[in-house]
């Protein structure tokens, strides 16, 4: 879910007690973990760059072959960051992923384009690059943010208490900032899951190509290792120049052309929010959000 930029009085977030991501490699696998388990893994500024950290270590290190992208606790990922003491939209971070000026300082348009093209839209754009194989281990939650995430990575190995959901058209937004949705769902299977903002689950998602494979929750540490060994077995350039030959492929197809289209109604979006409602996610914070979203799940 996006978030919203405007100049308002910070918060004092609470430090992390532990890495917000963690980083681990084993047998020629890097296992990059969100660790946010008592936000549902919610994304910040924060988690966008340990993150790109953890990645760039794992292309650096040539005893890595694959990279596998998870999340601690029930969830994969619960989203952006919209709502917890460590939403840090506030705060300045080196820019990696594009050339453009700092949020900080900015106020409407220009603060809210500036960041978001950074954090979201440019680090997802990187990370699908990334020339290494990367799969996504998805447990529970898979929401907004967190579906950027696991759409950057090769494979996406699900639990079968898996789900995935874009809820942000309650915002009046159209889909989160890395729309990808045509391209990994047909068009209109992402027609319904952004107009109804409802939940598709590990098997509906498995039936619309969008996931590879779909385990019982207790086989899928296993199942993930399996495949990332395997993988890891072919030769390394080899792998490096068939991931970008299918990405190629995915832009010729107007992936990348169309997420700039995109991104530039999603800013328009944001930018009626704030004009005729509250803010810039017209009132929805991360509590009503979670509310609606069980509402509409039947979980209340």
């Amino acid at each position: 879910m996006s978030t919203e930029t405007t100049q308002t009085e910070p918060v004092e977030p609470l430090e992390p007690l532990e890495p917000v991501v963690t980083y681990d490699v084993r047998d020629g696998v890097a296992y990059v973990t969100l660790n946010r388990p008592e936000y549902a893994n919610a994304q910040n500024s924060k988690v966008t760059y340990a993150l790109d950290q953890a990645f760039t270590d794992a292309v650096n290190d040539d005893a890595v072959k694959v990279i596998v992208l998870g999340g601690n606790g029930k969830h994969f990922c619960g989203g952006h960051d919209i709502g917890t003491p460590g939403r840090d939209i506030h705060e300045s971070f080196e820019r990696k992923a594009v050339i453009w000026w700092d949020h900080i300082g900015a106020q409407g348009v220009d603060a809210r384009f500036a960041r978001e093209s950074e954090v979201y839209l440019g680090m997802c754009r990187r990370w699908r690059e990334i020339p290494k194989p990367v799969i996504a281990k998805v447990q529970g939650a898979c929401i907004a943010g967190g579906l950027m995430l696991a759409w950057v990575c090769d494979f996406i190995i699900a639990s079968e208490d898996a789900f995935f959901q874009d809820p942000v058209v309650k915002m009046g937004i159209p889909g989160v900032e890395y729309f990808a949705h045509p391209w990994v769902m047909n068009p209109r299977a992402a027609k319904e899951f952004l107009y109804t903002g409802g939940r598709f689950d590990a098997r509906r998602a498995h039936d619309l190509g969008m996931v590879n494979h779909v385990v019982p929750r207790a086989e899928l540490d296993v199942a993930v290792d399996e495949m990332a060994h395997r993988i890891a077995a072919m030769p390394r350039l080899g792998l490096a120049l068939t991931k970008k030959a299918i990405n190629q492929a995915e832009d010729l197809m107007g992936q990348r052309a169309g997420m700039d289209s995109v991104f530039g109604l999603h800013h328009a979006a944001h930018s009626h929010n704030a004009e005729v409602t509250v803010d810039s996610l017209a009132g929805l914070d991360a509590a009503a959000m979670a509310e609606s979203n069980k509402r509409d799940a039947g979980e209340l």
